[in-house]
């Protein structure tokens, strides 16, 4: 017995079987109008073998009653489009389908048998034939579907992967998500829809699409939800009605693992693919509530203008560009000085707008000559500049570098959007500029001291043919370098995950966030401002790391350790967006606002920086730090090598 079905447990078989695709819809029809024929000359049979008192003649033969019985019952077929079904996802829908085909038909010959009968003295069929045929056909055209797909299930659950989920979200979008699972094709992964989550009291307990629909409610949660699903699916219409930390932590904190789709807009009227089915971004469950923009603005300014980015390849760069896509510049100059990523970004923005022109060059903004060549070809009328070294213990040990490209790039990028009349000069900056403790975040201070005190001269001599204007904010989550990532890579490869301190905390927004708010900032500004956005409530980044290990369904402390090693070079255990000595006044905008910040003299300034920028090309650290302190003297070195300045200052 074990050899005759030896093949049922070949994985190969399975696989095989598996991964078949469909029928195409003229061999299911072709298959039931073959059952039908079956179903109708079994019917004849009984009809013929077991009732009593038939007509003695009929008007057709058995060959030509056979015929018009599959002619008719094709038109049905046709009509209810019982064929367009795939076989192994057959639902109740698909019976009510054949039955109303098959009655039909059967009403619709017994009306012409009823006909003849009463014109013609002579029927067309049995009545009781008619009867029995539709009987016997729904059993076997349904019964055939129900095995197929009892037959295909078996193979996909012994030869795929299979992954039971939960829908949170009985809305429009979750009903697709639902759809999708019950009809994806995809083989190596599949998803087995058990059960929807919801809140609403009139859902809870009854059948969707024949499922159960659960309570969202801790208990339920705990006791009934984790001990069937170790994934939920969250509709994205339900992920802008609730409050993620609050709404979905009770998953997290029964590690189940939290996915979504993408959202609805974006779905072109079709269901979306198992390939749209991604994990849920740690940025949708942090304590702040997402920015939102308003873009006219930002489209009257930008609408067929050229618009340059530098830094165009990097995280915050990279979005800038897409997102100015949307608003239909002439041109988009995109420079950078990273060959394979400015390569990457080209094949990837060449898919993603075929209407929209670029042009991609490789450039660093620390050669003068090179940039006027560019600015000078293009004449941009927006320079977005985000080209900068960021990463702060590694500048820490490479002061001459970071001056070289944040200060002196900014001023030579600064200096020829003056020379070029550009109409505005956007700085990308950050919250480390802010009472520095480390290098990078001292050369930002310079580069924004610079711009702005350039500002200032322009606005006092009256040529204000260029607004400079300088953006801060924090942490972005998901950018080249940024904690998400990294703790994530270590998740993946089974931890541990490092934090440097237990207390320490950031500020953060995603990247789209500060994309678009460095873009409205930019068009709002008058010349000379420093924008600081609202950063929301600051996040604990150990509790950050617990929360990403719990989505991934681990434990934290259990399945992955949490281990601290100590504050890095420079790192302080928060960051600020002002110092004690400024303030900050509203906009339009309720997430920005200007910072009120010392004012510095350009002539005297200028000397101090071309002085800094001239010392960095003799890479002695210590003297340019130390130049660094005298310009910025909040500029306070913390877990460094540099303190000793300090200490003698």
């Amino acid at each position: 017995m074990k050899e005759k079905f030896r093949f049922l447990n070949n994985t190969d078989t399975f696989s095989h079987l598996a991964s078949l695709k469909y029928l195409p819809r003229w061999a299911v029809l072709f298959i039931d109008i073959a059952i039908s024929a079956i179903s109708f000359l079994t019917a004849y049979l009984i009809a013929s073998a077991f009732i009593k008192h038939l007509p003695d003649r009929l008007l057709l033969s058995l060959f030509q009653r056979l015929i018009l019985l599959l002619i008719t019952q094709t038109g049905f077929f046709w009509l209810f489009h019982t064929y367009s079904g795939i076989l192994r996802y057959s639902t109740m829908t698909d019976a009510t389908k054949l039955f109303l085909a098959i009655f039909s038909n059967c009403f619709f010959l017994s009306a012409l048998n009823f006909v003849c009968s009463l014109y013609i003295s002579m029927p067309l069929f049995y009545y009781s034939s008619i009867l029995i045929y539709g009987f016997i056909a729904f059993i076997l055209l349904f019964g055939i579907r129900l095995t197929v797909r009892n037959i295909f299930n078996y193979f996909v659950e012994t030869s795929a992967q299979i992954i039971p989920v939960m829908i949170y979200g009985i809305d429009e979008a979750g009903l697709g998500i639902a759809r999708m699972i019950l009809s994806s094709v995809n083989s190596k992964k599949q998803y087995k829809l058990v059960g929807f989550i919801d809140g609403d009291g009139n859902a809870v307990n009854k059948m969707v699409m024949g499922i159960r629909v659960y309570n969202h409610d801790d208990q339920t949660i705990k006791t009934k939800v984790a001990n069937k699903v170790n994934t939920v699916i969250v509709s994205p219409i339900k992920m802008k009605e609730i409050n993620p930390d609050e709404d979905l932590d009770v998953f997290i904190q029964n590690h189940i693992s939290l996915l979504t789709s993408q959202p609805m807009d974006i779905w072109n009227g079709e269901m979306p693919s198992v390939r749209q089915i991604k994990p849920l971004k740690i940025e949708d469950l942090l304590e702040r509530e997402p920015i939102q923009i308003s873009f006219d603005d930002i489209a009257l300014e930008l609408k067929s203008k050229t618009v340059m980015v530098t830094g165009a390849a990097g995280s915050i760069g990279s979005e800038i560009v897409r997102q100015l896509c949307n608003f239909s510049p002439k041109l988009i100059v995109l420079v950078d000085n990273g060959e394979t990523a400015i390569h990457n970004l080209r094949i990837e923005l060449q898919n993603f707008s075929s209407t929209q022109n670029f042009s991609f060059l490789l450039g660093d903004v620390r050669n003068k000559e090179r940039m006027e060549y560019i600015m000078d070809l293009y004449r941009p009328d927006f320079v977005f500049h985000a080209a900068a070294y960021k990463h702060v213990p590694l500048m820490e040990d490479f002061p001459c570098e970071s001056v070289q490209v944040n200060v002196l790039g900014t001023k030579i990028m600064a200096d020829l959007a003056l020379k070029y009349k550009v109409s505005r000069f956007v700085m990308v900056s950050t919250d480390k500029a802010v009472n520095p403790t480390n290098v990078m975040g001292a050369t930002k201070r310079i580069a924004e001291i610079y711009v702005q005190s350039l500002a200032r001269k322009m606005q006092k001599t009256g040529n204000e043919t260029t607004k400079f204007i300088t953006t801060r904010f924090g942490n972005v989550l998901g950018s080249n370098g940024s904690v998400v990532p990294f703790f994530q890579e270590q998740i993946e490869k089974g931890g541990p995950v490092t934090v440097t301190h237990p207390d320490i905390i950031r500020y953060f927004m995603t990247v789209p966030e500060a994309s678009s708010l460095v873009l409205e900032a930019g068009v709002m500004g008058e010349g000379g401002e420093i924008y600081v956005f609202d950063m929301g409530n600051p996040v604990k980044i150990s509790h950050l790391a617990k929360k990403m290990i719990q989505m991934a369904g681990l434990i934290p402390g259990v399945d992955i350790q949490i281990v601290y090693t100590g504050l890095r070079p420079g790192e302080k255990l928060y960051e600020e967006l002002l110092n004690h000595t400024e303030q900050v006044r509203p906009t339009n905008h309720p997430k920005i606002m200007v910072a009120s910040v010392a004012e510095y003299d350009f002539d005297k300034i200028s000397v101090d920086i071309d002085n800094l920028i001239k010392y960095s090309y003799l890479c002695k650290d210590f003297l340019v730090v130390s130049m660094m302190k005298q310009i910025v003297p909040e500029f306070k070195s913390n877990n460094s090598q540099y303190e000793l300045l300090d200490i003698n200052n």
